[in-house]
């Protein structure tokens, strides 16, 4: 939305500068032509005295004839003359109007361009607080989940499961001891029924009883 508003307002600035650059130019073009008058009284003025000082030297002479014909020529140089300058004082109201609107209007266009930039400073921050908001939202979204599903309660249940098969692996190994442990047991018990027969094999054979073993002697 921000995007589309500078897009629009710098449409309308754009608009805006053509209108006024366009009025710019049609009072460049009035002071011209007022200058072009000026300038015209100015010329037409010098051309009637130079007439006028031709139809003296003239009538100084008593040539009357080129006299008079100088002073008609004067007499329209200050009728061309006086025709500039009205038309250059006729431009002048419409000059100074024209100098005033072009002034507000470039007025309005700095105005104009300040708003834009402020507009445009303001989209970035609130771009930016977006962002910022997003990021936010983002990390509080996701220790949520870590508090709904505790990773630590994870690692708890990894580790029984880790502690069970440690102690099934004991077991076994204890397991496996003690069949040894028994296996000894019978070899022992096995070579005292071994002595038991032969003791016995001995008594029905006549023989005399097996010496008995004593202790210290």
């Amino acid at each position: 939305m921000l995007d589309q508003m500078v897009r629009d307002y710098t449409e309308s600035i754009r608009e805006a500068e053509s209108a006024v650059a366009q009025t710019i130019g049609n009072l460049r073009m009035i002071e011209d032509d007022h200058r072009e008058d000026v300038q015209a009284a100015q010329d037409w003025g010098r051309k009637a005295l130079a007439a006028s000082q031709k139809a003296d030297e003239y009538r100084g002479a008593g040539n009357t004839p080129n006299a008079d014909k100088f002073d008609a020529l004067a007499r329209v140089a200050l009728q061309r003359q006086m025709q500039s300058e009205s038309e250059a004082k006729g431009a002048e109201p419409t000059i100074a109007s024209q100098t005033e609107v072009v002034e507000k209007l470039k007025q309005g266009l700095d105005t104009m361009r300040g708003k834009l930039q402020q507009l445009s400073s303001k989209r970035d921050e609130l771009n930016a607080r977006q962002k910022t908001v997003q990021a936010q939202s983002q990390v509080q979204d996701a220790m949520k989940s870590i508090d709904i599903m505790d990773p630590t309660s994870e690692v708890s249940r990894f580790e029984q499961k880790i502690r069970r098969e440690e102690a099934r692996v004991r077991g076994a190994e204890e397991l496996q001891a003690s069949s040894l442990d028994a296996q000894f047991e019978e070899l022992e018990d096995l070579g005292e029924l071994t002595e038991v027969e032969a003791r016995l094999a001995a008594l029905k054979s006549g023989g005399s009883a097996p010496k008995q073993v004593t202790s210290g002697e």
